[in-house]
């Protein structure tokens, strides 16, 4: 295919043998709704409840520090269509360098080898990467699956790939009353004011030191917190304690997630609270807090992420307050030096 003035296309060894088929360099920020396009696709096929914006995925990737989008993200087409893509992010978590890989594949073009010709691809891009960023150095390559994502972890096992540490999604009705919790004494919840919005940020990044996995946020990850055309800060919740924020939950609502799963439900993110303000009952009051807030704006349901290892205990607060496990998902891990196992 001749290539133009913003088109690149690549030669990628190991490529399926599937006519029409060409892969390219992400090009503009066009592709961000291509891309969108293929991830709702393929998650709404899948049952996994995100469903992206083009500008969600712009600034969540394109903003994020350890990518270069020409360079680390592949976008397979088939006849002017896009049906598959794939990406690589470096981050460090707990002090190691890691290459977060990813990658979707339309549900009609699965089984005809693209899943391991990317996840290759993503591999050999990591390697490149990593012998410029990180010499010398021992590298983790990371990816993440749901459980219902069944040929996905199958996949990622044939590389080499091993989970290293379960997540569930859980799910509570707002419709079933909510248990009285009470806020720590000398404590209170003010809203939120734009001078805080680096405070509330600064305050998340230090709860979260000590969780598995951490990695340092900077200010491409405040940027993308901000720049989200959904966010509404009137629904957070954040904990003061006199000059001192204390505890903070994030409360989004996405509508395209909404509208395209036919759901009435809002989000509990970033559920973080300080280290000289635990063990007081103050997670359990700004989640029952953010509850009510999240009701109060007529919606159904919440759900939250957690890591169901969690040294906090937080499994068994949120389970207290009547969340149920909707889904499981594990984060995987595999040695930069450790060859695929392909059978």
């Amino acid at each position: 295919m001749t290539a133009t003035r913003t088109t690149r296309w690549l030669e990628l060894p190991g490529a399926p043998p599937i006519p029409g088929l060409h892969a390219r360099a992400f090009t503009d920020e066009t592709d961000w709704e291509r891309l969108s396009e293929l991830i709702i696709a393929t998650n709404l096929f899948d049952g996994v409840p995100w469903v992206p914006t083009a500008q969600n995925l712009e600034v969540e990737i394109g903003g994020a520090d350890g990518v270069d989008p020409t360079e680390d993200i592949v976008m397979v087409e088939l006849d002017g269509r896009v049906v598959a893509a794939s990406g690589v992010d470096r981050v460090v978590r707990d002090g190691v360098p890691t290459y977060d890989a990813w990658g979707s594949v339309d549900p009609s073009y699965r089984r005809r080898g693209l899943g391991t010709w990317l996840l290759g691809r993503n591999l050999d891009r990591v390697r490149r990467r990593a012998a410029l960023e990180d010499p010398g150095a021992a590298v983790d390559v990371g990816s993440f699956a749901e459980n219902a994502e069944v040929g996905h972890r199958a996949l990622l096992a044939a590389f080499g790939f091993a989970p290293v540490r379960n997540f569930f999604l859980m799910r509570r009705n707002l419709l079933e009353s909510i248990p009285d919790a009470p806020l720590p004494d000398g404590l209170e919840i003010r809203r939120v004011t734009p001078d805080q919005l680096h405070r509330i940020f600064d305050a998340e990044e230090e709860a979260f030191r000590d969780h598995w996995g951490h990695r340092a946020k900077t200010e491409s990850d405040f940027r993308a917190t901000f720049g989200r055309a959904e966010i509404d800060t009137d629904l957070w919740v954040v904990a003061w304690d006199g000059d001192e924020i204390a505890g903070v939950v994030q409360n989004w609502i996405w509508p395209l997630e909404n509208a395209r799963l036919g759901v009435k439900r809002g989000w509990l993110e970033h559920i973080s609270v300080r280290r000289p303000w635990r063990r007081r009952g103050l997670a359990r009051a700004i989640t029952a807090l953010s509850l009510d807030r999240l009701r109060e704006t007529g919606l159904d349901e919440g759900m939250l992420g957690v890591d169901s290892e969690n040294a906090h205990g937080a499994l068994g607060l949120y389970e207290g307050l009547g969340f149920v496990i909707h889904s499981r998902a594990a984060a995987y891990r595999r040695s930069l030096g450790d060859e695929p196992v392909l059978s």
